[in-house]
């Protein structure tokens, strides 16, 4: 028997743990601060267990590590580097969803000397967008031919008919992860010169972007897409852009609550009983008004603009208590929000992750191309962002542990040995693209 550790039991574990125990060789334990949640992922199979796991227990992580044959992290990007301390010590493989942090790549030389791969950057942005992106990338270069412009944009929605709410989004993932990623700055290449935004500009100015059988979206910058350059092999590409999908609307709310200071992760004291109101009025300070006509003025725009009507829907200007007398603004923010934007029974989410290439062909002059994989989440049953962050990770961890990956080191998934035989596995598991 194959034995497989998968810390962390969130919105995305379910369809891995089942893609896991659906082999008869492979027993899963799924380690969760909260048992029930761990055993909510196993659904009751004969050779899942459940355990209650505090990460900082070191010694208990240990041991989880340690009687497995391979790890998967669902944790928090931020606990990932301590697991694979411990997976690499043990000399055990580990796959995270995650991005590559500095201090993830400083285990490069350990791993490779330990003998082990900690593959990351394998779920669905990052991870389906690396895959597809290299699948066509390395049939351009053997055909001859020289990428010279590039843009990948992913995103996670509400689908058309659980677009119900005044923000038109809800989460498919975690709250906090979605606003944190909202305070990264953004560079990419652009017509052969690197283009740089700060965390405070990456929502003003969203470029609209067309998708065949869904309309208008919008787009912003995903982080630094001049990083993949080198790790894709496309040194000489002119424009180089990697994106997040939203539809409208998005962009200009978050920019106004970055604006009021609701993304901001310094804690601080609140007296009990604090109401969302008396919150904004910290933000804001002394003044004249009610918290709504006050965000508004600050904000330079009427009481009824749109962007004050999405921030009032949350409850951010009512009586409610905020319910904490310790947090960041962007706590208080992300309890709102989980509050008022999850899926009801029934609703479906919607993954639409599409590349654009503009390339050189051998005799054939310049050609481009669009990569497109649209998902849909089941009714009752798991989401598009379950399957298609989790499934992934879960073929590239059968293909570890049958011993059909050679690398060792710190990667992501940009390697022909490990892209061709996961996205050829999804496909019948309803995760394909669509190239034109």
């Amino acid at each position: 028997m194959k034995r497989v550790a998968v810390l962390g039991a969130g919105l995305v574990s379910a369809p891995l743990v089942r893609h896991l125990l659906g082999y008869d060789d492979v027993m899963v334990t799924v380690a969760d601060q909260d048992r029930s949640k761990a055993e909510r992922a196993i659904g009751g199979h004969p050779r899942g267990r459940a355990r209650a796991l505090a990460v900082g227990d070191a010694r208990a992580l240990d041991g989880v590590i340690d009687a497995s044959d391979l790890v998967v992290s669902l944790l928090p990007a931020q606990l990932h580097v301590a697991v694979a301390k411990i997976a690499v010590e043990r000399r055990r493989p580990l796959i995270t969803t995650s991005y590559v942090s500095p201090e993830m790549r400083a285990l490069d030389g350990a791993a490779r000397k330990a003998g082990v791969i900690v593959l990351n950057e394998i779920g669905l942005d990052p991870g389906l967008d690396h895959m597809s992106a290299m699948r066509v990338i390395d049939r351009v270069r053997a055909a001859g031919g020289r990428l010279e412009t590039f843009t990948s944009c992913c995103g996670g929605l509400p689908a058309p008919d659980a677009n119900t709410n005044p923000w038109r989004y809800k989460f498919s993932w975690s709250p906090r992860g979605v606003l944190l990623a909202g305070r990264n700055p953004a560079r990419w290449l652009e017509g052969g010169k690197v283009v740089e935004l700060k965390a405070e500009d990456l929502f003003k100015s969203p470029a609209p972007l067309e998708v065949p059988g869904l309309g208008r979206l919008e787009v912003y910058a995903n982080r630094d897409s001049t990083a993949y350059v080198h790790l894709y092999g496309i040194e000489g590409v002119e424009t180089m852009f990697r994106g997040t999908l939203r539809w409208p609307g998005w962009c200009e709310t978050l920019d106004a609550a970055r604006r009021l200071g609701l993304l901001e992760i310094d804690e601080r004291d609140y007296p009990a009983g604090t109401t969302c109101a008396a919150f904004v009025e910290t933000l804001l300070g002394a003044g004249a008004g009610t918290a709504r006509t006050r965000a508004a003025e600050s904000l330079g725009l009427p009481p009824d603009a749109p962007v004050i009507e999405r921030l009032a829907w949350t409850g951010l200007f009512s009586e409610r208590p905020i319910g904490m007398t310790r947090g960041s603004p962007l706590d208080v923010l992300c309890t709102l929000l989980q509050a008022r934007m999850g899926y009801t029974p029934g609703e479906r989410d919607l993954v639409v992750l599409t590349h654009r290439f503009g390339f050189v062909e051998a005799g054939s002059g310049r050609r481009s191309m669009t990569s497109t994989l649209i998902a849909y989440g089941e009714p009752r049953g798991d989401s598009a962002m379950s399957r298609t962050v989790s499934l992934p990770a879960a073929v590239a961890a059968r293909l570890i542990l049958d011993r059909r990956v050679a690398l060792t080191g710190v990667h992501i998934p940009v390697d022909r040995q490990i892209y061709e035989p996961v996205l050829s596995a999804l496909e019948p598991l309803g995760i394909r693209f669509t190239d034109s």
